[in-house]
């Protein structure tokens, strides 16, 4: 019974890490969704142009919109060092979500012919759900990595010194954010291989 008890506070932080990263990463899709949704109605009620293309359109925008917030919201505190390399792996997992997204709308309307105005809406946000799953995977592990302990190409200090502040910054070894102080805590971004 000891060795369980023992477990239990030490992988309870970083699920509980993982849970409040979730929390932000759904508050910005939730926000997402609404943009989507929004710009693709607008779209086909103002445009007349076929489903599939304001759908397109509409992702586009929601993306834009995600980006801002998952970079200045949900991980803020992620390595912000190689800012072009994000931007670049972003908009191809991005691409990849669009095709998701839109290609189950495109099948539910060209090939099963299901194209009334409640099914469009339907299919798009299942399709959304679909790229959402993938999204989450692909943006924390590639996009938004965590900076691993003793990291010092930080996020946006002058010079990118940030993280050496010796007044306490997180790479002080009794700082309780410095993961190095809890090495059993979650760190899913160390399991993916680098691009």
């Amino acid at each position: 019974m000891r060795p369980l008890r023992s477990l239990r506070p030490a992988a309870a932080p970083g699920l509980a890490a993982l849970g409040r990263e979730f929390a932000k990463f759904g508050t910005v899709g939730g926000l997402g969704i609404v943009v989507n949704l929004a710009v693709f109605n607008l779209c086909r009620t103002v445009t007349g142009l076929p489903v599939v293309r304001c759908s397109v359109i509409a992702t586009v925008v929601a993306i834009a919109f995600n980006y801002l917030g998952l970079r200045h919201f949900a991980y803020r505190d992620r390595d912000r060092s190689r800012r072009s390399r994000q931007v670049t792996l972003f908009a191809a997992f991005s691409a990849v979500g669009l095709v998701i997204e839109n290609g189950v709308l495109y099948a539910a309307t060209y090939t099963f012919g299901w194209d009334t105005p409640f099914q469009n809406n339907l299919f798009k946000f299942l399709g959304i759900g679909a790229a959402t799953l993938f999204r989450f995977w692909s943006y924390r592990a590639w996009v938004f990595r965590a900076l691993l302990p003793g990291d010092t190409s930080n996020t946006g200090g002058a010079g990118g010194t940030g993280s050496t502040s010796s007044t306490g910054g997180p790479t002080d070894h009794g700082e309780p954010s410095n993961n190095t102080s809890n090495p059993a805590a979650y760190h899913p971004e160390t399991t993916a291989p680098p691009p």
